[in-house]
């Protein structure tokens, strides 16, 4: 899975993301992030998503919620080195509805995640982005879909 732990930026495609924004001129830096958010969110319930794009999701909506009020600033160091323009405030319900189609069923990276032990800690890692991003603007909070 190219993963070595279980924080946002801690596998190969979140870290190429990251990579792939520092390369972006600094006014398309918001719409790569959207677009990533877009992507992840649009894909229908049904649909199953790919683990390059929820990994990439999941790393994109955690430097949306970065800037919100209290949202953990990114200090991984496969985070991106060039800085991000102040977030609009509409990408955080985006964000949320690409953590909620990263966690659901259809989604390879939970699939993944879910086959190991530390499976429960990702997805706790992952509810706690939603909380920040819910309580910033987000839809009301409500607990990820989770497996026993």
């Amino acid at each position: 899975m190219g993963t070595w732990d279980i924080g946002h930026f801690d596998n190969d495609t979140a870290a190429d993301f990251c990579a792939g924004l520092d390369e972006a001129a600094a006014g398309d830096r918001e719409g790569v992030v959207r677009r990533v958010l877009t992507l992840a969110a649009d894909t229908g319930a049904e649909q199953y998503l790919d683990f390059d794009e929820a990994a990439e999701a999941v790393a994109a909506a955690a430097l949306v919620a970065s800037q919100c009020p209290d949202g953990a600033p990114v200090t991984s160091a496969y985070g991106p080195d060039q800085p991000l323009p102040v977030l609009p405030a509409d990408l955080r319900p985006l964000a949320v509805a690409a953590l909620d189609r990263a966690v659901a069923e259809e989604s390879e990276l939970a699939e993944l995640w879910d086959e190991t032990e530390d499976g429960p800690a990702w997805r706790r890692a992952v509810q706690e982005l939603r909380d920040v991003l819910a309580l910033a603007g987000g839809p009301a909070p409500e607990v990820l879909f989770e497996r026993s």
